[in-house]
């Protein structure tokens, strides 16, 4: 992958680049940065120009024949670690080396992609994948062999955040102290959830969302739109590239995500003292409860949003608010004021409680309809101020 296919990130391409020149790369690496910011790419980048021996800032001029196995992420020297779980494919101990078919199509086709589009892909977003002990054994596995060209190995782990904590204990060591010439990155959107033994042990390099501006470029070269209406995607897309990729396909999963919102908060609206209404609220309930649990989660991080967004809205930070909602009849100008200083931060606790215990398998039926009862009366508190 070249570095000027990735999007925006300017000083971190420099930074990594040059470290590569001045032959002081760092053993063991995190890339830290929100959905759609190019963490990924940019590790395929970095991996390549090690291993290539590139120079000049750019993958190329080094070593084309090892370039060439970059095209189809296939160099034998860079081993790849991800989230799984079994599968029709996979009965029992998945690990990442019998799904990267499934990855290399990831990385061809959403190099920007998330977590919700990799199980999507694999057909398991019903299950939440992990990073386990077998993986960890094979990531051992595969380092104590010698390079394959004789250089560097680079072991690339997405999404480290989902590595228990028997796989990290096992990686400890290694991690701290790795066989020469052995580096690793590690990529994650949550840099709070990784284990601070992992933490400790690498250079963190942190990835800002990108700029509108960079993102409607992007759109306007990939997809030849106006640039009008790129301006509007990339306003809406947060900084995010993956959805406004999303949105251009109208295949965010916003959008379905917005339906269930709108569904649910007039549904909270109306249950006060209304039996009807209630009934209501829990077969919405039971309707979310029928999908995957990383559905679950994405979509109540949605719904955390919106609330955020509302009470932009209502404080009149108006440069801030992004969303624009597309279901009729409901506009988050007039529901903003019913979201602020008395309720937000219960309201916002108690979604990240529910995706908390979604998370851990707690039963889903039981959250929701408990949660959308909490939400009944929060809407309903008044302003103190």
């Amino acid at each position: 992958m070249l570095f000027s296919e990735i999007l925006g990130q300017k000083h971190i391409k420099n930074h990594l680049t040059r470290s590569v020149d001045s032959g002081r790369i760092a053993h063991a690496q995190l890339f830290v940065g929100p959905e759609g910011s190019g963490t990924l790419p940019m590790a395929l980048a970095y991996a390549q120009y090690i291993l290539c021996s590139n120079s000049n800032g750019e993958n190329t001029g080094g070593n084309e024949s090892c370039n060439i196995k970059f095209k189809n992420f296939s160099h034998p020297d860079l081993h790849f670690a991800f989230p799984v779980t079994t599968s029709d494919k996979v009965k029992s101990k998945p690990v990442s080396n019998f799904y990267l078919d499934e990855w290399r199509q990831l990385l061809e086709q959403q190099p920007y992609g998330n977590l919700f589009d990799w199980y999507k892909l694999l057909g398991v977003d019903n299950k939440q994948g992990q990073i386990g002990v077998d993986e960890a054994l094979e990531i051992v596995k595969s380092l104590s062999l010698k390079s394959y060209e004789g250089g560097y190995k680079v072991m690339l782990i997405w999404m480290v955040e989902k590595m228990n904590t028997a796989a990290a204990n096992k990686l400890l060591k290694l991690i701290e102290e790795p066989p020469e010439k052995t580096i690793f990155i590690l990529i994650a959107e949550d840099e709070e959830q990784i284990i601070n033994t992992i933490l400790s042990r690498c250079q963190i390099l942190h990835f800002p969302p990108l700029a509108e501006e960079v993102i409607t470029e992007a759109l306007v070269a990939k997809y030849h739109i106006e640039t009008a209406v790129a301006m509007k995607i990339a306003h809406q897309a947060n900084g995010n590239f993956n959805k406004a990729c999303d949105l251009i396909y109208q295949d965010s999963e916003d959008i379905q995500f917005e339906k269930w919102f709108v569904l649910w908060v007039r549904s909270a609206f109306k249950a006060k003292g209304n039996k009807s209404a209630i009934h209501d609220l829990i077969s919405w309930s039971e309707e979310i409860a029928k999908t995957g649990r990383e559905t679950q989660k994405k979509f109540l991080a949605f719904c955390l949003n919106c609330f955020r967004q509302a009470l932009l809205l209502n404080y009149k930070a108006n440069d801030l608010v992004y969303i624009e909602p597309k279901s009729e009849n409901f506009k988050l100008k007039k529901f903003a004021p019913f979201v602020h200083d008395s309720n937000i931060i219960e309201i916002s606790d108690e979604l990240q409680d529910a995706i908390y215990h979604i998370e851990r398998n707690g039963n889903s039926k039981i959250i929701l309809t408990d949660l959308s009862i909490k939400l009944t009366r929060l809407l309903h508190k008044k302003s103190q101020a």
